[in-house]
């Protein structure tokens, strides 16, 4: 699936859009998906705030803000760092299945090099 993320930077009034994609539909997704997709965020916030640095830095789901909200047929996943903010999706999934995961994910998120 692609879905859109919108990213918003500290002292910055530009919205920045980036398409991604996952190879899962929401449907079909574990708590790996989700995992992947929080750090697929972190990276499009990465890129936005470090244009041309290395586009393998590893990211860490420590510090993060979030809430799923419903929007249309759907819900999106918002987020803040101390950097930026960003909201992705929509996503068509079950409100409470995706906050359960989220929840899981960060909660289970281990140490490691930081990107913000």
């Amino acid at each position: 699936m692609t879905f859109d993320v919108e990213i918003m930077l500290r002292a910055n009034e530009r919205v920045f859009t980036e398409r991604l994609s996952h190879d899962r539909e929401p449907a079909a997704w574990t708590d790996q998906d989700v995992d992947a997709i929080l750090r697929k965020i972190l990276q499009a916030i990465d890129r936005t705030l470090n244009p041309g640095a290395d586009e393998a830095r590893p990211v860490s789901l420590r510090g993060l803000s979030w809430i799923v909200s419903p929007y249309r047929d759907g819900v999106v996943l918002a987020f803040e760092i101390h950097s930026a903010s960003a909201v992705a999706g929509p996503f068509p999934i079950a409100q409470a299945e995706l906050d359960g995961m989220v929840r899981r994910v960060l909660r289970g998120a281990g140490g490691g090099p930081t990107v913000h």
